[in-house]
């Protein structure tokens, strides 16, 4: 492997790692451990891609494992994140009240929404890359929209509500 190759994929998916291991983690910190970890399983396997789509599925699926061993890692149970401990919030990627919405959603329902509607993967690819049946990821989308649905609408009635005094 080239180091133009290397240079390549790092430009191309350092961003979705990232997003995608903030979004199951909560934390920069770590999610940026998880994109070196993801890079260096690249770099040391042998494995070769039959195209670009199948190289983007294996670079979720590997970061989705990635952030499943650090969940189940010892040390992550056990310790307070450098964010909270400076009492700073870990930035997102984009600063929005619906991203803040779907972090509060379960690790299932939050990651069915965002390969559905952030990468734009059908339910069937959802369901490869999270290792699930496809019904499994129709009722994580299901009921992570009515979530979403029930938190948002309260917030936005309430902001109308204010807004309709005001006038």
């Amino acid at each position: 492997m080239d180091e133009q190759e290397v240079r390549r994929v790092v430009d191309e998916y350092s961003d979705m790692i990232k997003r995608i291991s903030y979004n199951y983690l909560q934390q920069t910190y770590d999610s940026e451990d998880i994109c070196q970890t993801v890079f260096l399983k690249y770099m040391t396997s042998s494995i070769s891609f039959d195209n670009r789509e199948h190289e983007k599925a294996w670079m979720i699926r590997t970061t989705i494992n990635a952030c499943h061993d650090f969940r189940k890692n010892a040390f992550f149970r056990k310790t307070v994140s450098l964010d909270e401990a400076s009492e700073k919030e870990a930035q997102q990627v984009q600063n929005s009240e619906i991203l803040e919405e779907i972090a509060r959603l379960p690790v299932n329902y939050r990651t069915a929404i965002y390969l559905y509607y952030y990468e734009e993967y059908s339910t069937e690819e959802i369901a490869d890359i999270m290792g699930k049946r496809k019904t499994a990821v129709s009722k994580y989308l299901s009921r992570g929209r009515k979530i979403l649905k029930d938190t948002l609408s309260d917030e936005y009635a309430s902001i109308y509500k204010v807004g309709e005094q005001a006038l």
